[in-house]
């Protein structure tokens, strides 16, 4: 197992996980982040070190001369990011881990299963044209100079902070005062929800295997739901068991709240069912074993434990009031 390890973040939703999880392997794992999370905030054994990480004065100055096993950024969102960890990592570390996003893939999707070795275009969203130009730097720099590059490509991962939902707890908050619900399309389009636990069991005991270097792995989980299923699965973990759920297309979502184009048109309005062939060779025996309805559950009680975390948004939910009406 590998023993010294550097994370680029910590404290978000999948990082965090993996943080829980590396610690509690055993491993000398040092992050990298802004300052102290209160939402996430590290488990005790984390030796924790401050930089802006958009500044590579201060991202060396931080690093120093250390070398490390494994640097893991999670937190890398443009390809000017991923050359600079190029230029500031290589010679220092055996395997450098690239955290990217399943939504690079072709939307909508070529084929089912979606393996590793699909297409990568997604027109509708920024963020992932990003991460696909990140991704051809690293790859670039594999080939040329042999940069020890993996590329993890995560789904929809959530941890009890994240509600899946378009709308969050608005959504919810609609749920329970009996007020329609909006879902995109018909609602039988397939998805996939990860647990964050589940994918940091995984990403965890691939740090440092030398056969991933020079490739890309997706880590989901197996369990395939409609987006209907999703929301009704969430109603009923928040005590509602028959949500009044409104169909309403896509196209008209965007026109309605433009800045959800990229989390519908390029993303949830296309199923994604993947193929964990490639995980599983790595990691034999690999099962996601945190269900949704298990996961909502955590979602809805955390929430609930503290009312500054049910935050309601007046102006989306009038919006979604209106949408309902439309369809009405």
């Amino acid at each position: 197992m590998t023993s010294k390890v550097l994370f680029i973040g910590g404290t978000g939703t999948i990082s965090a996980a993996a943080t829980t999880e590396a610690v509690a392997r055993g491993l000398d794992l040092t992050i990298l982040t802004r300052g102290e999370s209160t939402l996430r905030p590290a488990p005790d054994g984390v030796r924790r070190l401050t930089a802006d990480v958009s500044d590579v004065a201060s991202l060396r100055a931080a690093v120093g001369d250390e070398s490390f096993d494994v640097v893991v950024d999670f937190i890398s969102y443009s390809p000017e990011h991923a050359r600079r960890d190029v230029e500031v990592f290589a010679g220092r570390t055996g395997h450098y881990v690239y955290i990217s996003s399943a939504s690079v893939y072709a939307k909508p999707p070529t084929f089912l299963p979606i393996t590793e070795a699909a297409p990568l275009r997604n027109p509708f969203w920024q963020y992932s044209r990003d991460k696909i130009a990140s991704e051809l730097v690293l790859q670039e720099a594999y080939r040329d100079t042999g940069f020890p590059v993996t590329i993890v490509r995560p789904s929809h991962t959530y941890d009890q902070t994240r509600i899946p939902v378009a709308g969050g707890w608005t959504t919810i908050d609609r749920m329970r005062r009996g007020a329609p619900v909006i879902v995109h399309g018909d609602g039988s389009s397939l998805w996939t929800l990860t647990h964050a636990r589940d994918f940091a069991k995984a990403f965890v005991s691939i740090l440092g295997d030398t056969r991933a270097i020079g490739a890309a792995v997706h880590i989901t989980a197996d369990e395939v739901l409609t987006w209907d299923q999703i929301t009704t699965i969430m109603a009923k973990a928040a005590g509602v068991p028959a949500p009044r759920i409104v169909h309403v297309s896509s196209d008209e979502l965007v026109r309605a709240i433009p800045a959800q184009e990229g989390l519908h048109l390029g993303d949830r309005t296309h199923s994604h069912v993947f193929d964990n062939s490639f995980i599983r060779f790595l990691v034999p025996g690999f099962v996601a074993s945190t269900g949704f309805d298990a996961g909502a559950r955590e979602i809805i009680d955390w929430h609930d434990a503290d009312p500054a975390r049910r935050i309601v948004e007046p102006e989306l939910d009038a919006v979604y009031d209106r949408l309902a009406e439309r369809a009405r």
